[in-house]
């Protein structure tokens, strides 16, 4: 797991970044409608370019060939680009990550197989990504994922956290601090360290003491970093809380 910059990010000594993602929120989106404000534009293309994986992964265990799941992924956020969708968003229980489901299941149901009538592509804007690695991804998935709604859940979950993980190892290296990043990263998860902190102590040449309160610091950094990120796929703080332990759930297995 990992955190990226929150409200109080000069707290962990590293610089503050939430200026730099401040347009990527939904909130942004929404705010916007379906004018053609450039920062709605920005916020919701740099959206799809950060959660593309998990309705990949959701077309794929859904039965689609590699093929097919890729172009119909495309040809989705090509219509999500056009923002025609956005009016269907519920304003008062605004998760992203529910509505580009729900998007996408009706897409598939109503529209997939019209669009295929049009060249591919159909001249729209479309979302960049490496389409070897996407389908290198899905094939380490496990042959029991559930169904292709919790697989979508928890490759949400596990793409938010990778982003988060991301963010912070930014700051530290900006910090000059890749190298201690590198030693406490491993104790992100709350798992037992496999070195110790006396290892970690004598492979950072300082105190064991030292080490603890820079794994507590580091931790907190984390949750900070993992709620802001949250926040911004949500439109409210009580959705930000429900969303958290939604995530906590799914990457529980519960």
């Amino acid at each position: 797991m990992n955190l990226r910059p929150s409200h109080s990010g000069e707290d962990a000594g590293y610089p503050m970044g939430s200026r730099r993602f401040a347009t990527t929120h939904w909130s942004v989106v929404l705010r916007a409608g379906d004018s053609q404000s450039p920062h709605a534009a920005d916020a919701l293309e740099k959206l799809c370019r950060t959660y593309w994986y998990p309705l990949y992964a959701f077309v794929r265990a859904s039965g689609q060939g590699a093929e097919e799941a890729r172009d119909l992924t495309q040809e989705f956020f090509a219509r999500i680009l056009e923002k025609k969708w956005l009016n269907d968003a519920d304003r008062q229980r605004g998760r992203f990550r529910t509505f580009l489901l729900a998007a996408l299941k009706n897409f598939m149901a109503n529209e997939w197989h019209r669009s295929q009538t049009l060249k591919r592509g159909g001249g729209m804007e479309r979302i960049v990504w490496d389409e070897l690695d996407a389908e290198a991804r899905f094939a380490l998935e496990p042959r029991e994922v559930g169904t292709p709604d919790s697989l979508y859940d928890r490759r949400w979950a596990m793409t938010l956290i990778g982003n988060v993980q991301d963010r912070l190892r930014d700051e530290m290296v900006a910090a000059g601090d890749a190298e201690k990043f590198e030693a406490l990263e491993p104790t992100l998860t709350g798992d037992r360290l496999e070195q110790g902190y006396t290892a970690l102590a004598t492979r950072l040449g300082v105190t064991e003491t030292a080490v603890k309160s820079m794994v507590f610091r580091l931790r907190k950094r984390f949750r900070e970093l993992l709620r802001h990120e949250i926040g911004e796929t949500v439109t409210n703080g009580g959705d930000e809380e429900e969303e958290l332990r939604e995530l906590l759930r799914v990457l529980g297995g519960g």
